[in-house]
C-alpha cells in the first residue's frame, strides 16, 4: 500500500531500499529483474510464489491424499502455519504479486486490486483428472499491465512450473530476452537469510564501489 512512499523516502534520504527476500525466498526475482534484465521491457511476471500451497498440491498429486489430510501433515512438519489462511486462500501470494507489480512493472496497486482464489476447494478427484490429461494444478500468481491474479491453474507436466515441494518458480516475460524462468526455495530461515545477505552486499558495493 505504501510502496511508492517508501521508495520516495529512501530516495529523498539518499538511502538504498532493498527487499529481495519479500518475494520467493532464495529465488532471485526482484534484483534479477532490475539488474540482469535491465534494458528489457518486462510485460508480465507469472509464477508459483507460495511454498506452502505448492507443497500441499504436490503431495496431493503424488499421493492422492485429501486437502485436509495434506494440510495437517504440512502443519505437523512446520511448513504450514497453525492458521494457514494467508497461504491457502492466496493472500500471501497476492501480496507478492503486488510487490512485483509495483517494483518490476512500475504500477501503483494494492492487494485490493488482486483477484484471489485459494486452494481449499481443490479435491483429489480434480487433481487426478488433470493428471490423466497431462496437467498439474498449481496456485499461480500473475502480474501484468492488464491482470493481477492469484488462482489455481493447470500447468503442463514437464513444464518449468511443474515443481514439487516448497519450491517457487517465476517466469519473466520480456521483449529482448524473451521468457526467462528462475527457480528457488521459497521458504526457510537460511533461504531468506541468503536473499537478505544479497541485498546487504549489493548496498555495500553501491556505497563502496572500490
Amino acid at each position: 500500500m505504501y510502496f511508492s512512499e517508501l521508495v520516495e523516502t529512501a530516495n529523498s534520504n539518499n538511502a538504498e531500499f532493498k527487499y529481495e527476500a519479500s518475494v520467493g525466498g532464495a529465488m532471485p526475482i526482484i534484483n534479477f529483474a532490475h539488474n540482469n534484465l535491465a534494458g528489457n521491457n518486462i510485460s508480465s511476471v507469472l509464477g508459483i510464489l507460495n511454498g506452502t500451497t505448492n507443497y500441499i498440491l504436490s503431495r496431493m498429486a503424488n499421493e492422492g491424499s485429501s486437502y485436509e489430510q495434506t494440510l495437517k501433515e504440512a502443519q505437523e512438519l512446520g511448513i504450514a502455519e497453525t492458521d494457514p489462511t494467508q497461504d491457502v486462500e492466496g493472500i500471501d501470494a497476492a501480496a507478492k504479486i503486488v510487490i512485483l507489480a509495483n517494483s518490476v512493472l512500475n504500477r501503483n496497486v494494492t492487494i485490493k486490486d488482486v483477484h484471489m482464489e485459494g486452494i481449499t476447494n481443490i479435491t483429489p478427484e480434480s487433481i487426478e483428472l488433470a493428471k490423466k490429461e497431462g496437467f498439474l494444478i498449481k496456485l499461480i500468481g500473475e502480474a501484468s499491465n492488464n491482470n493481477l491474479e492469484v488462482a489455481p491453474r493447470l500447468v503442463k507436466e514437464g513444464s518449468p512450473f511443474a515443481v514439487d515441494g516448497t519450491l517457487n518458480v517465476a517466469t519473466v516475460m520480456t521483449d529482448l530476452a524473451d521468457d526467462v524462468t528462475v527457480v528457488g526455495k521459497g521458504a526457510g530461515s537460511i533461504e531468506t537469510a541468503s536473499a537478505i545477505l544479497s541485498d546487504i552486499i549489493c548496498v555495500g558495493k553501491t556505497r563502496n564501489p572500490d
